[in-house]
């Protein structure tokens, strides 16, 4: 996808005229659509709206949801639930603002009350995709509490090492984790509070569901500074620990608004649905507040695991009109036979996590008839760069930067590079730091430092603008392959990879070579069809195949074929393992 442009060869400037316009000669889907944005003309128009102002005080609650609920009542909002969740069992949720705000009140007074809770300490919720999660997403912010929401893919250890580097107060989870918390609780000191989402009971456990049956839905709700804590989000880790993102109030409950308004393009009569694992931020971003400051519906399906048939019969037979999912996603989905399903309320289909390979959005485009518009965003911000309806798409770009932030590419020293330039990815933060940007990493001020760069926040990624004001992702800044001179961004690489028929999946790392220092090594899983082909040729294939898509110094010089890529539980590639393996023996 990304050439690593420097335009001083001829090479690097035919890749590069190759991947800003690829498929425009590709015929499009018959039943090709372009949904016209609901929320502004174009993208300058966009630029020129977006204007946030910060009140001293904010709750998200009371000043986004309760609003909801009073024009509902005044029925000036369209009839659309709120809340609208499923678990392919038949089971069903729906919830309008108001039915949200009386169950949340409960749920506040159950926090404040039985597990006394004041403003400022810290709740880990850990619940899968269950109407629970949202009431506690909510009440933690009518309460003033802090929310860290995890993952339900967290070892006993995750969860450890979560509880005594937050020192929260209270966890609620559901009987899956009960003993997982139980063996460590004896070593976090702070915890005092346990509650538990089941229909059973459980010794020092309050049950959620009992206490909701006779609490009181009459609660205040709290005043809190639009800088005050509002969540803390454990970063996924690719390499160490994982960090505690601090975002405020205003952080994410205001800053959002670039997200629901412009990329995912909301209005109240939209329903959203997002795929995301409850544990990330991204859940945060286009399953809480995005949706809900545009007043639409957020749609939910239970799954306990990735299931490609139920995703696509759910498109299918809901209302769904805005979908967002991973990459990794979408690649499962186009591997399925689709020409059955049809997608008739689906408009806009968004993709964000990881950088989305070309080819995938292709297939998709083919199959639905609709674009997948990327977008590029941290848990440290909301949305940085991302492709806007009524943008010319070019496959393989983040798009162009939102209106929430000044992006720029960065030299060494925090220059600004020009278009075609190689370097860092950064956000202007000085003279005025932008509303949607993190406020700190909990206790780590060293780390909170070293994401600035003379009047710039250094997002750690690499990539380079193109003439035309688009965003190139290149790789992480530590995944770059430096090999007899030539700087390799793994991400170019998997996306030719993946366009190769057997290549189910694929992660390039850098290799050492005693001759060009380090060299591409690229691991793949092959599809179905071509496990038990002869591999080695196979190899020299796929090689080829590389050669042919991108520059010839690109291909992978070693090739390891393997079952499954090591992955964080978020679903992120651990590249960093890979290239460990691969330089221990020296």
């Amino acid at each position: 996808m990304l050439p690593l442009v420097t335009m001083k060869t001829l090479l690097h400037a035919k890749c590069f005229w190759r991947l800003a316009i690829p498929g425009s000669v590709r015929e499009l889907h018959e039943d090709y659509r372009t949904v016209p944005p609901q929320n502004f003309s174009n993208y300058e128009s966009m630029k020129q709206e977006f204007k946030l102002e910060t009140p001293e005080y904010f709750n998200f609650a009371k000043d986004v949801l309760d609003k909801w609920t009073d024009m509902e009542k005044a029925g000036i909002r369209p009839f659309n639930p709120a809340f609208w969740w499923i678990n392919g069992n038949g089971e069903e949720v729906r919830w309008s603002f108001e039915e949200l705000g009386s169950l949340s009140r409960k749920f506040a007074n159950i926090l404040t009350e039985a597990c006394a809770l004041q403003r400022g300490d810290r709740v880990i919720v850990i619940l899968p995709r269950i109407p629970e999660w949202w009431l506690a997403n909510v009440a933690c912010l009518r309460t003033g509490t802090v929310l860290i929401a995890g993952t339900t893919q967290l070892t006993q250890r995750d969860i450890l090492y979560r509880l005594q580097s937050s020192k929260a107060k209270c966890i609620i989870t559901n009987e899956v984790l009960v003993p997982a918390v139980d063996a460590v609780a004896s070593k976090c000191e702070n915890l005092h509070s346990k509650l538990i989402v089941s229909e059973k009971t459980k010794d020092g456990w309050g049950n959620l569901k009992e206490m909701m049956k006779h609490a009181s839905d009459n609660h205040t709700c709290v005043k809190t500074k639009h800088d005050e804590m509002m969540a803390i989000y454990f970063t996924s880790g690719t390499s160490g620990s994982p960090k505690m993102t601090g975002h405020t109030h205003s952080s994410f409950g205001l800053g959002l608004s670039v997200n629901g308004r412009f990329w995912l393009d909301l209005t109240p009569s939209d329903v959203m649905w997002n795929t995301s694992d409850t544990g990330w931020a991204k859940s945060a971003w286009s399953s809480v507040f995005s949706p809900w400051i545009q007043g639409a519906c957020v749609f939910a399906h239970y799954l306990p695991r990735f299931e490609p048939t139920s995703i696509l019969e759910t498109l299918s037979k809901f209302p769904i009109t805005v979908f967002c999912s991973a990459p990794t996603a979408y690649r499962m989905l186009i591997q399925n036979d689709m020409s059955s399903y049809t997608f008739k309320s689906l408009k806009h289909c968004v993709s964000a996590g990881e950088p989305i390979n070309p080819e995938v959005t292709e297939q998709w485009r083919n199959r639905t008839g609709l674009d997948i518009y990327e977008g590029y965003g941290q848990t440290e911000t909301v949305l940085i760069c991302g492709n806007f309806k009524g943008m010319k798409i070019k496959p393989g770009s983040m798009g162009k930067p939102s209106p929430a932030f000044e992006v720029k590419i960065l030299d060494i020293n925090g220059n600004v590079l020009p278009p075609g330039e190689e370097g860092d990815i950064g956000i202007r933060v000085l003279p005025n730091r932008p509303l949607g940007l993190f406020a700190q990493y909990i206790d780590n001020p060293t780390k909170t430092a070293s994401t600035l760069r003379g009047n710039f926040y250094i997002t750690g990624d690499r990539g380079y603008m193109d003439e035309d004001g688009y965003f190139w992702f290149v790789a992480r800044a530590d995944d770059i392959i430096l090999s007899s001179g030539y700087r390799i961004g793994p991400f170019e690489v998997e996306s030719a990879l993946i366009e190769h028929p057997a290549v189910a999946e694929a992660a390039v790392v850098s290799s050492p070579d005693p001759i060009r220092g380090e060299v591409v090594k690229a691991f793949i899983v092959l599809t179905h069809d071509y496990k038990s082909h002869d591999q080695e040729q196979l190899k020299k294939e796929i090689q080829e195949h590389v050669k042919k898509v991108t520059a010839p110094y690109k291909y992978p010089r070693k090739v390891e074929f393997i079952q499954e890529l090591p992955k964080t539980i978020s679903g992120k590639i651990k590249r960093n393992e890979l290239r460990k393996k691969e330089w221990e023996t020296i």
